[in-house]
């Protein structure tokens, strides 16, 4: 809110002038003054406090105790403020009377005043209310104590007549709309009518202008219409003056979420224009502001709670989803096949989106990330999943190419974690890029700047480029677990593999079938022996487990974990004609309860039976119950019913596991695809063995 404002008073004459409630109106009375005045007194109606300011003296000019004159010295400052709204126009004034030596008067100096309360209000203290004039509403601060205004994207779609998110639509069909923006009040109190001259005006600088839309609702009490006042090509909107005590409510959306050239704070203003005389241009006498941060897309982790179960159905894979819907049913989630004239031929689902969410004090609800890849699923989150309360955006590169570490199976997120003190209570996105000295493959610069922008899972990039497909779910995931930890990572280790072959070596499995069925192996038989005796193989897996470990560091480091943390998982893997790795049988892939996985049997052995497999894997220590998949499913996932973690982002101190009642259970999908390719059926599903979780995390308490 503005602070003092000058007004210059004409002696012989009295002018009219507004005062906005709680602000002071200042008036050079040296400067006013006429040839051979030498003192001032001033008198004033009851609703007006006055203020004498001279020679870095201030004196309440209001008290019954206060002189009667002044001396009229240069730099002597008369000021007056008003604490309640006019009822008419003019109905207070201020009278300055001007002395000669001996006493004398010798002219007088008047204003008229009007005094109006103008408050533009927003939920500063993300409660769910909009209090009246917060002195934080113009400003926006992080943490548990941190204060501002919190704006949702409106980047779902309510209405199934529009043809693209409401964010593009500036149009509001129905009022279901509307709670996905954040209210906005501007209020007013004074007079009937404003004085001849005056006007209110609503605006946004022309730097937010495609980042926010405002509506207000005309006729609230015959035929209810929202008109859009402020966005895209409107910048300022005169809001009509109703009179007396007064509220108009506004409705804020967002319009795209924070990017590498947009921070995510945007203001918008309101202020009090003047004119002199008509044909004159208008000047601002009071300015009030309102600052709002546009919610971050959240990624969710796959230790959360799965709800809906989504899977490509294809000629060849009638099998697996047969059984995927019935461990699906067994955990009480719905299973969703998207079928092949959606799907048009691509099963790889987990490539194609993300699953997340956006959240504010008065709302959230889910988001699904679009990656660039754009295959022939390209459709399917736009047809099956833009809609009321499920929200979509994309980031399209313009120039450069896209690579296989643009697909999502490259990018995966923590559970929440705590780093040398510091917490993040949404977890960390893990992305995976080139060796930091080579000039390999990185993800798109779009949809990493993206991820970086959100702030509130601060990305940690690690070197997957020494894969042939290049994703760090073929080497890192994480499992729920009953323990004060919550979760473990699981890490791919060539050097368990190699350790568990020399155990079954040892114990007469030496000659055993390996790589039944898959089909990117030699059509020759090969054993465990012949394994263990190939140099070349052994060579270059030493090679991976070096890749693999010098990601294990990083995770350490920028997770705060411990070696207690994390468990190694047996993954073989060979290096192509390109020197990328890949890997021979797929593991594990994103856990839960009941934890599922590609049968090793295929990978492995035929003589490795059920009853051995858990000596094979120190995962089937973690105390869930474990289901395999049929060999050939390469694609398998978790369907565990887990605790949402209840926190705001902006309250990013202070979160916790919570059992959430009926009602509240947060909202989150499973991806699943069921083939396996040579180039991408590593450790953690990537390529087959994926799920993807998104989550609608209840409001709990402030924001």
């Amino acid at each position: 809110m503005s602070g003092d404002r000058t007004l210059r008073l004409q002696h012989g004459n009295r002018i009219e002038a507004l005062c906005v409630l709680g602000t002071r109106i200042s008036v050079d009375v040296y400067g006013s003054a006429p040839a051979g005045a030498v003192a001032f007194g001033v008198k004033h109606t009851e609703g007006v406090s006055i203020e004498v300011a001279c020679q870095g003296r201030s004196e309440d000019g209001s008290a019954a105790s206060s002189p009667t004159r002044w001396p009229l010295d240069k730099g002597t400052v008369l000021r007056f403020s008003m604490s309640q709204a006019s009822t008419e126009v003019n109905d207070n004034k201020v009278t300055v009377s001007f002395y000669a030596e001996g006493g004398q008067p010798i002219n007088q100096a008047g204003v008229f005043l009007t005094g109006i309360g103008i408050s533009l209000d927003v939920d500063a203290d993300r409660d769910g209310v909009v209090e009246n004039n917060n002195p934080n509403k113009a400003s926006w601060t992080w943490g548990p104590e941190g204060h501002g205004a919190i704006l949702l994207v409106s980047c779902d779609k309510e209405s199934p007549f529009t043809p693209a998110s409401d964010c593009n639509d500036e149009r509001v069909f129905s009022k279901e709309e509307l709670l996905d923006m954040s209210r906005m009040v501007l209020r007013t109190e004074g007079p009937q009518r404003l004085p001849r001259g005056y006007e209110i005006v609503l605006y946004i600088p022309v730097s937010d202008a495609d980042k926010v839309g405002v509506f207000h609702m005309q006729n609230p009490f015959f035929g209810q219409r929202y008109i859009h006042v402020l966005g895209r090509r409107k910048l300022y909107h005169t809001v009509q003056y109703i009179g007396g005590a007064a509220e108009l409510d506004f409705f804020v959306e967002g319009l795209r979420f924070p990017d590498d050239t947009f921070p995510g704070l945007v203001s918008i203003h309101v202020s009090l224009l003047e004119t002199l005389a008509e044909g004159i241009p208008h000047t601002p006498i009071f300015t009030d502001t309102v600052m709002f941060r546009v919610a971050p897309w959240i990624m969710t982790p796959n230790t959360l709670a799965p709800v809906n179960v989504f899977v490509c159905s294809m000629k060849d894979n009638y099998l697996f989803i047969k059984e995927i819907k019935n461990l699906v049913n067994k955990a009480g989630c719905e299973l969703r096949a998207c079928f092949g004239y959606i799907n048009r031929g691509d099963r790889w689902m987990q490539e194609e989106i993300e699953f997340g969410y956006t959240h504010a004090p008065h709302k959230s609800f889910p988001v699904v990330l679009d990656s660039p890849r754009d295959g022939g699923l390209e459709r399917f989150p736009i047809k099956e999943l833009l809609g009321p309360d499920f929200g979509y955006v994309c980031q399209e590169p313009l120039f450069e190419a896209i690579t296989t570490l643009d697909s999502f199976g490259n990018l995966e997120v923590s559970p929440p974690v705590t780093v040398a003190g510091k917490e993040y209570p949404l977890g960390r996105i893990l992305i995976g890029s080139s060796f930091p000295t080579s000039a390999g493959r990185r993800m798109t610069r779009v949809v990493r700047d993206f991820l970086y922008a959100q702030q509130v899972q601060a990305p940690v990039e690690l070197y997957s480029d020494w894969l042939s497909v290049g994703h760090v779910d073929e080497f890192v995931t994480f499992v729920p677990t009953s323990d004060t930890k919550r979760f473990r990572m699981l890490m791919a280790s060539p050097a368990a593999c190699y350790k568990l072959f020399r155990e079954k070596q040892k114990e007469g499995q030496g000659e055993a079938t390996m790589f039944k069925g898959y089909s990117g192996a030699d059509t020759k038989r090969v054993t465990i022996n012949k394994v263990l005796s190939n140099d070349i193989l052994v060579q270059q897996n030493q090679y991976v487990q070096r890749c693999v470990d010098w990601n294990r560091d990083v995770l350490k480091k920028e997770l705060g974990l411990t070696e207690e943390d994390i468990i190694d998982l047996p993954a073989l893997f060979k290096l192509d004609k390109q020197g990328k790795a890949v890997p021979y049988f797929p593991n594990m892939v994103r856990g839960g309860s009941p934890f599922l996985r590609s049968s090793p049997k295929s990978a492995y052995s035929d003589r490795m039976s059920p009853q051995n497999r858990p000596k094979t894997a120190q995962y089937l220590q973690l105390p869930r119950k474990r289901q395999y998949l049929q060999p050939g499913s390469d694609k398998s996932g978790s369907t565990t019913l887990w605790l949402c973690i209840a926190c705001g982002w902006v309250k990013p101190r202070s979160f916790e596991a919570k059992t959430l009642q009926s009602g509240e259970m947060a909202r989150c999908g499973v991806l699943f695809n069921d083939k396996r390719r040579e180039s991408d059926a590593g450790f953690g599903g990537l390529g087959e063995g994926s799920c993807k979780t998104w989550c609608r995390c209840p409001i709990v308490g402030r924001g």
